[in-house]
């Protein structure tokens, strides 16, 4: 029988339940999956803590992979036996098998298997809107990223090299400085030990960055601000630490005329046209070989609540999935 992790209430990594589930026939635009391999995000935690609320009770899980088993009336895009991946929708990824609207589906290219896909969707795309469209990187420029060793961050390394972009990232360790570098950031920042702020204007000449992309919210906002060029731009995409307070606009007049954004790839993959486009973009540097993307943590499906406490301990590197 199809199983899915289900939250019946909020909370920690135990409210997360491993409940036996029916699934029927897709309906006119949709597909029936059997997946294989399934990702774990950081906003997965959100919706499980209730930080993003959730109708209750609710799946959880916003991207995966798998198997086309079964279509509905009027799709011609798909057939069965087709290898897909998918991120956004309702909630609900963390499961043996799911209907899903087509239109969300991306087939995915021979030469990527199932796994590495299931870790790229979400946070490949991200990375993709992040670099190519919030603030598009043209070459020659010098970023700051906070959490450049998580699964955003690794993929956002080799982005950055590939544009030829110099990266200073934020991590917590040496062994996370280490494998940053791997992947292609210029420069990183133990942030345990060192002021970001203060290596950041050390390795630009005091000039700071034209750009910040941070996830971690709270804690790094404001010092984030400081590391920024007049008139540049602090991206925040995610909240790991905690939401940003509300703060006086003036702020910004303060520290230089600065613009703040807070994205959502849901927005800018809202069309069909331009999820298709932002994955091809994405799987041909993942074929050309300028991106690699590994599962450096698996965990069984039913094991959920294991992977959400290595991931809120900050004890991962990389991407992190579930095997059904």
């Amino acid at each position: 029988m199809p199983h899915a992790i289900r939250i019946h209430a909020v909370g920690g990594p135990d409210a997360l339940q491993y409940d036996e589930i029916a699934v029927g026939a897709p309906g006119p635009g949709e597909a029936r999956l059997r997946q294989t391999a399934i990702g774990v995000n950081y906003i997965d935690t959100y919706h499980r803590s209730g930080l993003y609320p959730l109708s209750m009770p609710s799946g959880i899980g916003q991207e995966a992979a798998g198997v086309v088993e079964a279509v509905g009336a009027g799709v011609t895009e798909l057939r069965v036996g087709d290898r897909v991946a998918y991120c956004g929708g309702a909630p609900g990824a963390y499961a043996t098998h799911r209907l899903m609207p087509v239109d969300k589906l991306v087939p995915i290219p021979a030469g990527i298997d199932d796994v590495t896909a299931a870790t790229l969707m979400l946070k490949g795309l991200t990375v993709q809107y992040l670099f190519r469209q919030t603030f598009p990187l043209q070459g020659g420029e010098t970023i700051l990223f906070h959490a450049a060793a998580g699964g955003v961050g690794l993929i956002a390394c080799q982005w950055a090299r590939a544009l030829g972009v110099t990266m200073l990232g934020t991590v917590g360790s040496d062994a996370k400085a280490e494998l940053a570098r791997a992947n292609g950031c210029a420069h990183t920042i133990v942030y345990t030990r060192e002021d970001f702020v203060a290596r950041t204007r050390e390795l630009t000449g005091g000039k700071g960055v034209p750009v910040v992309y941070d996830s971690i919210g709270k804690d790094t906002f404001e010092k984030s601000l400081d590391c920024l060029q007049p008139r540049g731009l602090f991206v925040s995409f995610g909240s790991s630490s905690g939401p940003i307070a509300a703060f006086n606009l003036g702020l910004l007049a303060q520290k230089g005329s600065l613009y703040v954004t807070r994205p959502t790839l849901f927005t800018y993959a809202a069309t069909r046209a331009s999820l298709v486009a932002m994955a091809g973009e994405l799987f041909a540097l993942v074929e050309a070989g300028k991106i690699r993307s590994e599962a450096r943590q698996r965990f069984a499906l039913r094991d959920a609540a294991a992977a959400h406490r290595a991931l809120e301990s900050r004890a991962t590197t990389g991407a992190t999935v579930l095997i059904p």
